[in-house]
């Protein structure tokens, strides 16, 4: 039943999808959804995974110690994404024509989809062990990352779809992404993960928001003509993320 509802949870990411079908992903929705998963990157970041990855290594590592360690994974984090660009197709953000647009965006979904994978993964593990230790603070927790799954899902099906122009495949790649979860659960399932080490992995993860917000979306956001459309969707985004913090 724990392992089944760490399967579900990652499902989400396909609500997202699906909503990105059913608005046949017309290019005011892209840059809605972007600017959505923005706002919700940006408050996963500040308000849920930073304080916990402090608080995690506080606990095992005693100051200045934990910082020169937090700040070591963060770029660590930032260094990986940096690094695979290097193997992904060249993009630029001051793009004028469609075909630089569909690459750029591909790219965001790219690195976008490599930080929730390793982000959910780790969510898995932290979701499996809530789980087995209080089962109604798991399901609330359950709810709580579905909510914030779908708007990430919205954005990277948006990206892929725009590129591919095929359903299955983007459906595919979504489905894919939202197994990372499963992964964690089975992880957890199979493996007692040291604590610290899951406080330095969600470090690393956050290293990889930041710069998916700053290098990625922050660019894209700046090209949209339409400022109506990213305040609404940033602020949708926070809106969402809290939310389901609060849950």
């Amino acid at each position: 039943m724990v392992l089944l509802l760490t399967l579900l949870v990652g499902f989400f990411i396909i609500l997202g999808t699906v909503l990105v079908f059913f608005t046949n992903n017309n290019n005011k929705f892209i840059n809605f959804s972007i600017c959505v998963a923005f706002g919700v990157m940006i408050s996963l970041g500040i308000l849920e995974i930073l304080p916990e990855t402090y608080k995690i290594i506080t606990e095992h590592i005693n100051i200045p110690l934990n910082i020169f360690v937090l700040a070591i994974s963060l770029l660590i984090g930032m260094a990986l994404l940096k690094v695979l660009d290097k193997f992904i197709s060249d993009h630029e953000h001051n793009h004028t024509h469609d075909h630089e647009h569909k690459l750029n965006l591909y790219h965001i979904g790219i690195v976008s989809s490599l930080m929730l994978v390793v982000h959910n993964v780790i969510e898995g593990i932290a979701l499996y062990n809530t789980l087995i230790i209080s089962f109604k603070s798991g399901v609330m927790m359950c709810i709580g990352i579905g909510i914030h799954n779908i708007p990430l899902g919205m954005v990277i099906a948006s990206t892929f779809y725009k590129k591919n122009k095929s359903k299955l495949k983007t459906f595919l790649i979504t489905l894919l992404i939202s197994l990372s979860t499963f992964v964690g659960g089975i992880i957890a399932y199979i493996y007692v993960m040291n604590e610290l080490l899951e406080g330095i992995l969600l470090a690393v993860t956050l290293g990889m928001i930041i710069y998916i917000t700053i290098f990625e979306l922050l660019n894209q956001i700046k090209e949209i003509k339409n400022k109506k459309i990213v305040i609404i969707g940033i602020t949708l985004g926070i809106i969402l993320m809290i939310i389901s913090m609060l849950l």
